[in-house]
């Protein structure tokens, strides 16, 4: 089956299955939400669901979170993994927020990545999801799943997002991202996985992929 033809099947199942899947960080705007996708390196959803709340309570803004001190972010985000780095982030992205644009987030790839602790995958989550543009962010499971899937070669993410963006159209993009996620989470684990329980696996699973995992990717 082609790539194509194979992608056309799995988006039917997870249509079925997730028609309006809800972005799984906790968020008011897109400040909210690119510091969100911050903290979401190296830790879950739910941890990060659980200091936001607490985070925001203190600063909401660009410009409130730049005047915090870095030691009462990092208070606030230390259950997180890498929080020494992430509070160091967080001041200096929201200051520059403040400094180059006007405390408001940047709706160009560009400038979200050159914002300190900002790389594709979080600027692609802020695009596609605060502003609705066509990106298809890749972490690490839908790497996992699309070379499961024999929808990518999984040498590395940025390969992956070039197949997956061919193989499904643009207007999907946004939407198969957060499907997939939630798949894997549900149906599809990295360990453990039984193929043939699985509703994608059973079928569009390469020999030898199946149970195999890729090297983790950031």
């Amino acid at each position: 089956m082609k790539r194509a033809e194979k992608a056309a099947r799995i988006g039917t199942i997870l249509d079925r299955l997730y028609p309006q899947p809800p972005v799984p960080l906790r968020h008011a705007d897109p400040y909210t939400l690119l510091v969100a996708v911050v903290l979401s390196a190296q830790c879950t959803d739910a941890r990060v669901n659980q200091v936001t709340p607490g985070l925001f309570a203190l600063a909401s803004t660009p410009a409130a979170m730049a005047r915090l001190p870095e030691a009462r972010i990092l208070a606030a985000i230390r259950s997180c993994g890498l929080a020494p780095q992430k509070a160091r982030a967080l001041r200096s992205l929201s200051q520059q927020l403040v400094d180059r644009h006007a405390g408001c987030v940047p709706a160009s790839r560009d400038e979200l990545e050159a914002l300190p602790g900002v790389g594709r995958k979080t600027a692609s989550v802020v695009l596609a999801q605060a502003f609705g543009q066509p990106a298809f962010p890749v972490d690490t499971h839908i790497h996992r799943l699309a070379s499961r899937w024999g929808l990518s070669s999984g040498r590395n993410v940025v390969q992956t997002e070039r197949d997956l963006e061919r193989v499904f159209p643009a207007s999907e993009w946004a939407r198969r991202h957060l499907q997939i996620l939630y798949f894997g989470r549900e149906h599809c684990p990295a360990r453990g996985h039984d193929p043939t329980a699985c509703p994608i696996c059973v079928w569009a699973a390469r020999r030898g992929r199946a149970q195999a995992t890729p090297r983790m990717v950031r």
